[in-house]
Parts: structure tokens; sequence; C-alpha cells
């Protein structure tokens, strides 16, 4: 350093700026708690609890039903999806006579009674299950059966998502590892399912010592789920993002109703100089006087006694915007409009009203995309819908006039 150094301007230090916004700390980003955690570590802790909570809302939530409601008229509609072969000749025009046959077998099979192993359902109640079990539960498991005591040889068994044990997490000597109850090989592809023999909240019929695992291969198993990350294994409730709106307006919902049923019941306190004069009808608590009030009658107060109303003022007057507001967010998070999902149609127009159905289509379509291959899927291990394999079996119908479109 020379001597000349000394009379040179320092230069000020500039102070360093974080490229991202939302990589800040501080106080105010402190409740903004981050999580590094692969998307099956996320599920394997929190899934029951979400499971169950998107069932609980679903029974005792009115837009939750709705929304349920909502997928399966749009999703599967009025009468589900049907078969529709469109096999050809060597000419190259289609064979009217042989898909005609394949779809009234298929027809045949999907009546009420053939397709589950149980009998109880139909093809399209089938659909209306599937469709409810993916968004409340996340995920439909299916297993394929092949017997000569089912309609054409062949059923459906529905297992509820609780049966295959999200608590069955270990690696196995073959080096493939069971992630919440799916044995997966090293490349992450389903090789089996563990399935529980009875359901585990079924406890008032089975023992918990009673349940034991059944590994069932994946070909025999059709997983339909929507996954939102990579080597996610579960499928988690299509309402996770609103579960905790809902819930929190269900409860607000309910407060208000019961203001206004107090407020309606126009309640009062007779209050006196001395506070003993009130003898009242009965007693309430042991030691609290009341008076029970007909609607239409008066009551003469003895002198000194005075009667103070209370007042609750409910339905409070902010309240529809209140609703309004907290349903248009949940209805974001659902990916459904908030006229469909609220039937408040008093401040839409066809402008918006159509905007809000396109943006639903967007996405209901992918989902009617992926029950549409669910449906074909359910083939066994025949590159050939299940009304033409039985058929094949039976010898009613020969696949060499069947060509896949």
């Amino acid at each position: 350093m020379g001597l000349l150094d000394i009379f040179k301007r320092k230069e000020t230090p500039q102070l360093r700026k974080r490229t991202y916004a939302s990589a800040r700390t501080g106080r105010l980003f402190g409740d903004f708690v981050q999580s590094g955690n692969s998307a099956d570590s996320e599920l394997r802790f929190t899934l029951e609890v979400m499971r169950n909570r998107s069932r609980e809302l679903i029974r005792d939530n009115e837009f939750a039903r709705r929304y349920i409601n909502l997928l399966k008229t749009n999703v599967i509609g009025d009468h589900g999806f049907h078969l529709q072969v469109k096999a050809r000749n060597d000419d190259g025009s289609l064979d009217s006579y042989g898909n005609t046959v394949i779809e009234n077998s298929f027809k045949r099979w999907g009546q009420l009674g053939n397709p589950t192993s149980d009998g109880r359902m139909s093809w399209f109640d089938c659909q209306r299950l599937a469709i409810e079990s993916l968004a409340r539960d996340g995920e439909v498991f299916i297993k394929k059966v092949t017997s000569s005591r089912y309609k054409d040889g062949f059923s459906i068994q529905f297992i509820e998502a609780d049966l295959v044990d999200e608590k069955k997490n270990e690696t196995l000597t073959n080096g493939n590892e069971i992630r919440m109850g799916i044995e997966l090989d090293k490349f992450h592809k389903p090789v089996a399912y563990h399935i529980l023999s009875a359901h585990p909240g079924d406890k008032y019929y089975h023992s918990a010592k009673s349940r034991k695992h059944t590994r069932v291969p994946a070909d025999e198993i059709i997983h339909v789920y929507m996954p939102n990350r990579t080597h996610q294994t579960r499928g988690e409730p299509f309402m996770v993002s609103a579960m905790s709106a809902l819930k929190m307006l269900g409860a607000y919902r309910e407060a208000e109703v019961i203001a206004a049923r107090i407020s309606a019941s126009k309640m009062g306190v007779i209050t006196t100089p001395t506070g003993d004069d009130f003898v009242g009808e009965g007693l309430e608590n042991e030691h609290t006087p009341v008076i029970d009030v007909e609607p239409g009658s008066f009551y003469q107060l003895n002198a000194g006694q005075k009667l103070d109303p209370i007042d609750f003022d409910h339905p409070n007057s902010s309240y529809p915007e209140f609703e309004s507001a907290m349903l248009r967010g949940i209805s974001s998070g659902l990916n459904v409009s908030y006229a469909a999902l609220s039937n408040d149609l008093s401040s839409v127009n066809y402008s918006s009203i159509r905007q809000g159905a396109l943006d639903e289509r967007q996405f209901i379509v992918p989902i009617h995309q992926r029950n549409t291959n669910f449906e074909l899927k359910v083939t066994s291990d025949f590159p050939y819908p299940v009304s033409l394999v039985s058929m094949m079996w039976e010898g009613n119908y020969s696949p060499r006039f069947y060509r896949r479109a």
C-alpha cells in the first residue's frame, strides 16, 4: 500500500440481493415452513388421516358432496361408458356383424349382478363407484378375477384403499421394496400388492389378530390414481387442498345457524333491584329460575322487575359475502367453477358461466380419458375387450375376425 492510496476514495460495499423473493427468510416468512421430503415420505404418515377426513367431509359437508356429484355427473354421465368396437374386414370395411356380437356380449356382461364378484353392481354402478373412490380416497384398487362361476368367466372386485396397508414398509431380501403396501422393483415398478384379509376399521366383526397380508401379483390389480410427483406410489384425495377451508366453513355455517336460531328465539333476562325477587316457573342447574314463554303470550311482571331482551343480531348481514368469498377459494382448489359448486347463479351471465364450464372440462377430460383407458384395460392379459376374451374362451367368436383399431 502506497502513501497516495490513503487519499483514494473507498468503495461503498453494495448490498446483496437474493435472486428469488420466494426464498427470503425473516420474521415475515417465519411461518412459511417448507419440506424437502419425497412424495412417499409425505404420504406415509398422512395418507390415512387425509383419506378419513375426506370421507368425513363427503358424509357431512354439502359442498364436498356436491363436488363428488359433479364428478359423477360430468365424468360418468347418465349412462356411463360403453364398449364400441370398430373391427374391420380385410377389405377395410367395418365388420358390422362381429362388432355387434362383441358389443352385445359386453352389454350383457355389464348387467346388474355380473361385473363384480359380489354380484351387487352393474357396469354403470362400477363406474360411479370408481370415480367417487378416486376423488374421495385418491385411488382405486380393482382386482381382476377369472373363474367359471362368473358371467363369461370374468369379474372385478373393488378393494378399498385401507386394505392396501400403508403401514407395511420394508426392504425384501430379493432387492424389492414395499412402500405403503405396494411391492416395487428397483425401477419403481409395482410387482405385487400386499392386501389385508379384513378391513382395519371393521373392528366389530374382525379382530386385529385375524388380519393377515396376502401378496397379490401386480398383473391381477388395477391401481388407478393421478400422481402429482415422480415416484409417487399412492394417490392423495382430490380435495386435499380445500379440506381445511371446507371444514372451517362448515363449522362457521353451523355457528351462524345456531346463533340465528338463538336470535329468533327472542330470549330475555328478568332483572330485579335485589336480584332475589324473581321466582320463575322452574330451576335451571338447580339454582337459576327460568320461565318458558309461548308464542303470542304476554306475561305481567311484578313490581320492580324489568325485562331485558337479548338480541344476538343474527344472521349477520355480511355472512353471504363472506361465504361466497370462501367458496370461490374452495372451488379454485377443487378446480370447478363457483357457480357449479355453490349452485349460486345470481351473479353470473352467459359468458362467465360458459368460461367456467370450459375450465372444468380441462380438468374433467383427463379424468375421462383415464377412465376410458381403465375400461379398456380390464382385459386380463389379452389385447381384446373382456367380452371378446370370454367369447374366445367359450368358442363363440374367433379372434381372426377382430383387429385392434
